[in-house]
């Protein structure tokens, strides 16, 4: 896993070094293994990279030669589950390989097959290639947007980078905030595809490639999750099988290797299948997290034991104390990974921690993100509130995702929600999101909305989990690989109709079936639970007091932003909400974090 970096400039021959090494060096915690650079006429390309296959060779950039003369150019991020098979298909083609690598794969595909090698690939992946030869830069994202890919396109070419951060690093590119970018910082539960709040920055969406010429760009999409309309319906043993075979690819790593168990059915059952395919020399290792009090992390722990003793895992508990997770440093390093104000309540601190503690002892962990999204797991999908309601399931007026929508506007100034069109913004996304799910014939009207909740969920929903992973996990050296997102798994069953998925009348009674014998039936049937968070009263003490003092002095752009009378009551009182405590303090502190690092600029 790695960061890259890099531009074309179409009317400057010669590159600055000074600027890609200062680009490159941003994203040093995403790659801390090594660092490469290549510049060319109009072009320069920067890798940091984290070693997880061929640590000794498949370095970057990685040119390839053609009679001679240097070709094309790759700097990559991310993992190739099918490189074997691949490698092999190349070499029957006559080409040459001279590393062991999935690096030297994706350019040498690119060189076979163009644009095309994209339909063939299964991983997760973001990249940029250089085509000497017709003068074009090609940025390319995997199925579901598992690894992050920015750019910003100039008049006379285009800046990109692994995170915004590298953007920044580039003297063409200013954290500046237009209304439109503000509007998203006050929604951190809606991901927009392809947007992002920084004025003119933008993202390679998900499954599209983006070519980059002297006269414009095009973005293309190669990949929806829809393709497979209409085919055979899985079976259990279907679903089983893939599984496993998709367990099996994605545990290939020269470094070692883990599992995120939170005794929930998504991650035991990738722990159980992993545990399985890794044989009998050595158990498989697995974390969880343990707040280490009795208001938090009690939930899990009784099924994370129970997992543990019927697999035979070799398991971890990370402690964090309340100490711990309210340390400012902690704040501002997750608000760094992320370049921006939006993460909610404690799970970023706790993740990051998580990551940390997993670095001791290995590189890559399993995790059991999209398994909601495509099976139909989390409670807004059963709740008749959230349903029904004309917006996105998760900010609807229900107790099914705790009200945190709605607890979260609370904090902001009225004034400011009103200027922006908060609420029409929202609306106006909700419609175009629904404008994209396929029209189909479907049995009745719940099945159509239910198909709409499912496309809702894999586009607007995941993006934010699969953003925070990533970016929590790479500030700490460790690569995530979450065996949901496989593009086979996704396209086989979230098209299905809902009574499908819920088999038997259960929720996710589809991955129920397929996962019945590995599992105790207490942990197959456990309801369905969000992330842990922190309920430590310890804890919110501690937030509190930092917010406190924070409001005796001059708060300047957060006055601009917040509801100060709000911000008030929540350094004097706890709030706790049915999910994630607290909200206040810590969207305030983020926001805090974020004015000072960054000094955003407001075009407002």
């Amino acid at each position: 896993m790695c960061g890259i970096a890099g531009w074309v400039d179409y009317t400057q021959k010669d590159t600055d070094i000074f600027t890609l090494e200062r680009m490159t060096e941003t994203l040093a915690a995403r790659g801390p293994d090594g660092v490469g650079y290549w510049r060319g006429e109009h072009v320069a390309l920067g890798h940091r990279r984290l070693a997880i296959i061929d640590p000794e060779g498949s370095r970057q950039p990685l040119a390839y030669e053609r009679n001679g003369r240097t070709a094309a150019v790759l700097v990559y991020n991310g993992e190739l589950y099918n490189y074997k098979e691949l490698r092999k298909e190349l070499q029957d083609l006559g080409y040459d390989f001279h590393t062991r690598g999935d690096t030297e794969v994706i350019l040498l595909a690119w060189i076979a097959w163009g644009p095309k090698c994209l339909n063939y690939f299964n991983g997760m992946y973001a990249f940029a290639i250089w085509d000497i030869e017709r003068r074009e830069l090609w940025l390319a994202r995997d199925h579901l947007g598992i690894k992050p890919l920015y750019y910003y396109p100039a008049k006379t070419g285009v800046i990109f980078g692994s995170e915004p951060k590298a953007l920044f690093a580039h003297e063409a590119v200013k954290p500046k905030i237009d209304e439109e970018g503000l509007a998203q910082l006050l929604l951190p539960l809606l991901k927009i595809p392809g947007r992002t709040p920084y004025c003119g920055m933008l993202e390679v969406r998900p499954g599209h490639v983006l070519r980059i010429t002297e006269t414009g760009r095009e973005e293309t999409r190669y990949w929806s999750p829809w393709t497979n309309l209409g085919e055979e319906k899985p079976t259990p043993d279907m679903i089983r099988s893939l599984l496993e075979d998709i367990v099996e690819r994605q545990m290939i790593a020269d470094v070692p290797l883990c599992t995120l168990l939170s005794g929930g059915l998504d991650s035991s059952v990738l722990t159980a299948l992993a545990h399985r395919i890794g044989g009998s020399a050595a158990p498989m290792r697995s974390f969880s997290l343990d707040f280490g009090d009795k208001f938090s992390g009690d939930d899990d722990a009784p099924f994370v034991t129970q997992v543990v003793n019927h697999l035979g895992v070799a398991h971890t508990r990370a402690s964090l104390t309340p100490e711990t997770m309210a340390s400012e440093a902690v704040r501002e390093t997750c608000v760094r990974a992320r370049d921006m104000p939006i993460g909610i309540g404690d799970l970023d601190m706790s993740l990051h921690l998580l990551s940390k503690a997993i670095n001791g002892t290995s590189k890559v962990a399993l995790s059991g993100e999209a398994a909601d999204e495509i099976f139909g797991g989390y409670r807004w999908f059963h709740d008749s509130v959230s349903v029904t309601a004309e917006t996105f399931p998760w900010m609807a007026a229900s107790p099914a995702h705790g009200d945190l929508h709605r607890r979260i506007l609370g904090y902001f100034r009225d004034d400011l929600k009103q200027h922006l069109k908060i609420e029409q913004y929202v609306a106006d996304n909700y419609q175009a999101a629904l404008a994209e799910v396929p029209a189909e014939e479907r049995s009745d009207d719940r099945e159509a909305r239910m198909q709409q909740i499912v496309h809702l969920g894999l586009t607007r929903f995941l993006p934010t989990l699969l953003d925070r992973k990533d970016r929590m996990s790479m500030a700490a050296g460790i690569e995530v690989r979450v065996p949901y997102c496989d593009p086979r798994l996704v396209q086989l069953v979230a098209p299905l109709p809902w009574k499908d998925k819920t088999r038997e009348g259960q929720v996710k009674g589809l991955l129920k079936s397929a996962a019945a014998d590995l599992l105790p039936q207490s942990v197959i049937h456990r309801k369905k639970v969000p992330y842990p968070t922190t309920r430590s009263t310890a804890y919110g003490a501690l937030l509190r007091r930092q917010l406190a003092q924070r409001l005796v002095e001059p708060i300047g752009d957060l006055g601009e932003i917040f509801d100060v009378r709000r911000l008030e009551q929540a350094a004097l009182h706890g709030e706790n909400g049915p999910f994630i405590s607290n909200v206040g303090a810590e969207l305030a502190l983020n926001f805090d974090a974020w004015l000072r690092i960054y000094r955003p600029t407001f075009a407002v």
